[in-house]
């Protein structure tokens, strides 16, 4: 069966997506186009039988809002536009009118593409647009998105774009729906929360200029009764690096829709006569297998089509910031090296402070060139001694910051972002260099080039440490805050070109931690560094929000020393190793500090990671329990590999009342499990049915005390 398949009777078109089905209805007279059904599979010919909800009785409700698939500024239309532009006289209005479309099918899936024009009394204005859809066969994920043209001759006005997102999702009608997304800050991103979804529009949004920490690029919706394992929930998240916005609308009438887009409200866009511009993708997964559903087809979508390189185990790292700060030198950072490799390190990354005159925060940044006084001789001794010990190579770069006590800013003062007419306004005694300039990007890349290649580096771990300010165009103009967006677009490019240059360069994506997490980001890079904080206890929270998008083979995780540096909290190192193993592990403690006995410990716990890697990193996800409870756990199935891996935590007291058991979810049931602790003797493994584990499940008692925990692999027999 093909995966775009069209009843011409009814104008129904059935987007097959995996196991899911996204359903078109074609209005006859062309101005519209709506959604009729979004969840478990339909034939062409079951699709064409739904009746579509009538329209409201309310005589002031256009009968539109949150029911079309591409909704502009115009005609009886009040909800949120995804397309909303300012025409050369200053009105907004628009006539939608669609004029064909086409189906393709190609390697990277099925598109159906329609086209549509604004087209008045007299005939067609200057302006066209396109709406895409992709699906696949292997996944349960639709994107979408849009490309809008000024159709105007020579001599032509150029168009102004209020608004430009990829279309609107929209949602089945249900009586209480609720909203759940992620919030925080610095060093507390992630954190899940859920709330009945208010009567009018909530927008999340982010106005800095990068994916932020205070929210991320995603939502899920459920009808207020989805649990982690069951019930209907319907997920958008938006691919885009720069500024955002997420509008949920609920109308009176019931119907619900989310229209996702990149920049925040006052980014305007202009297009020139024959100009046209590409809309970030905004991507939706239906489940009807609760949250956790909707994770793993997530996790699916983003290993296999987001990824560069999805396929790969990611390796264990370690990197020198909290050991040294900024107190980086040649001899420093070898010692660390031969520690590090002798617990089974695989990547060996040297932080900040390694470049300019940079001997705290204050100044260096924008001088790319190695630090005269700590690497006389340069960078390539240490890389060499590093390769040697049999590690790859890494450096942490923060290319689109300056301070302005620099020899780049002395130079290219013009460079950061800020109006002329004011003051900038320094975070971190820092500026933003303006990566929407050619010539600035080219500087980023040339020097990140060279040193790549000069130097063998295997990694980047590319940061970006604080928020815009004062931020637009040097020229001014209309869209002189486009840049909220032009930036991020001007780091991806440099990105793509690197790693065109340098196929086997890997990067990790960091922003004061979380701070830029999204799909764009993903297409470009391998993994982020989810968060500042280090403290066990609190990853546990921040992995588990992260985790409702995002695939455990991208989240970074560390362990450090005890007190953490951040929150003083004591955790033993066992505890420790289990949150970080619960995504791609590193170690980021200063070894030199480390006693005998507790780098004997590092290092069989590195050997376990390695055994039970692919499994964390390419296996389905089950979330157990919330964090800090008695069951707070999280299982990772390999089904093409007969094994799983439990991971377990506690962090109070065991108390009075005995755990329930964990039951353990995407096991083959009518299989029998060897499980064990990794290091135990075969005699002491237990042989359990899979439904057994499935329907009454394993004890979840840990030992008595604080801050428990244990790693179970479980092995098909």
């Amino acid at each position: 069966m093909s995966m775009i398949e069209m009843d011409q009777a009814t104008g129904t078109v059935v987007l097959q997506a995996g196991r899911t089905s996204y359903v078109l209805r074609l209005d006859g007279t062309g101005s519209t186009v709506r959604q009729i059904h979004w969840g478990p599979a339909l034939s062409v010919a079951e699709a064409a039988t739904l009746v579509e909800p009538e329209d409201g009785r309310d005589s002031f409700d256009g009968g539109t809002d949150a029911r079309e698939e591409m909704p502009v500024e115009g005609g009886l239309r009040y909800g949120v536009p995804a397309l909303e532009v300012r025409h050369p006289d200053g009105t907004s209005s628009l006539e939608p009118l669609l004029t064909g479309r086409g189906i393709q099918h190609g390697p990277d899936g099925s598109r159906l593409v329609l086209h549509f024009v604004d087209a008045g009394p007299e005939g067609t204005r200057d302006l066209a647009w396109d709406l895409h859809y992709r699906v696949r066969r292997d996944s349960d994920v639709v994107e979408r998105w849009a490309v809008v043209r000024n159709t105007a001759a020579g001599g032509g006005r150029p168009l102004t774009l209020l608004r430009h997102a990829g279309g609107q999702w929209t949602l089945p009608t249900r009586a209480g729906y609720r909203l759940s997304s992620v919030h925080g800050a610095w060093s507390e991103e992630f954190q899940l929360a859920g709330q009945p979804l208010a009567y009018g529009e909530t927008t999340l949004t982010s106005r800095r200029g990068h994916t932020g920490h205070q929210s991320n690029p995603w939502v899920m919706l459920d009808a207020g009764d989805a649990t982690e394992d069951h019930g209907e929930v319907w997920s958008v998240a938006l691919a885009a690096g720069g500024s955002w916005r997420t509008t949920v609308l609920r109308t009176p009438a019931g119907h619900c829709g989310v229209v996702s887009g990149a920049g925040h409200e006052g980014v305007e866009a202009v297009l020139e006569p024959g100009e046209e511009l590409t809309t970030a993708v905004t991507a939706g997964v239906w489940s009807g297998t609760g949250f956790g559903g909707a994770s793993r087809a997530w996790h699916t979508y983003v290993r296999r089509h987001v990824l560069p390189a999805g396929g790969e185990l990611r390796p264990v790292l370690y990197n020198s910031w909290e050991a040294t700060t900024f107190d980086v030198t040649e001899a420093g950072q070898r010692e660390l090296a031969d520690r590090a490799a002798a617990l089974g390190v695989e990547l060996f990354v040297v932080d900040d402070g390694w470049f300019g005159r940079r001997d705290d925060d204050r100044a260096g940044l924008g001088d790319w060139h190695p630090h005269p006084g700590r690497f006389p001789d340069g960078l390539r001794p240490l890389a060499d001694h590093v390769h040697g010990l049999g590690m790859a190579f890494g450096l942490w770069v923060e290319p689109e910051m300056v301070n302005p006590d620099s020899d780049l800013f002395r130079a290219h003062p013009d460079w950061v972002l800020h109006h002329p007419d004011r003051r900038p306004s320094p975070q971190r005694h820092q500026l933003v260099l303006d990566f929407s300039r050619p010539e600035v990007t080219e500087w980023a890349f040339g020097w990140l080039d060279r040193t790549v290649r000069d130097n063998g580096v295997d990694f980047l771990k590319w940061d970006f440490n604080r928020s815009f300010s004062e931020a637009a165009r040097r020229t001014g103009g209309t869209a002189a805050r486009a840049v909220h967006t032009e930036h991020a677009a001007g780091f991806h490019r440099v990105l793509d070109r690197l790693r065109a240059a340098h196929p086997r360069l890997r990067v990790e994506s960091c922003a004061g931690g979380g701070g830029r997490v999204d799909l764009a980001v993903l297409a470009r890079t391998d993994q982020v560094w989810t968060s500042d904080n280090t403290d066990a206890v609190d990853r546990l929270t921040i992995q588990h929000g992260a985790s409702q998008l995002y695939p455990a083979s991208v989240l970074g995780a560390w362990v450090t020393d005890s007190p953490n540096p951040l929150t003083g909290r004591r955790v033993p190192l066992r505890f420790r190793f289990h949150a970080a193993m619960a995504g791609v592990l590193g170690i980021g403690g200063d070894l030199t500090s480390w006693t005998a006995e507790e780098l004997a410990e590092a290092a069989a716990l590195v050997s376990v990671y390695k055994d039970v890697r692919p499994v964390v990193q390419h296996g389905e996800q089950y979330r157990l329990g919330p964090p800090g409870g008695h069951g707070h756990a999280v299982l990772h199935v390999h089904e093409a590999a007969g094994e799983a891996v439990l991971l377990q935590w506690r962090v109070g007291g065991r108390g009075r009342r005995a755990a329930e058991p964990l039951r353990l979810p995407g096991l083959v049931e009518d299989a029998d499990y060897r499980v064990f602790e990794p290091g135990e003797p075969p005699e002491a493994a237990r042989v359990v049915p899979g439904r057994v584990l499935a329907v009454h499940g394993l004890a979840a008692e840990l030992p008595q005390g604080e801050y428990r925990s244990r790693l179970l692999r479980l092995r098909r027999l």
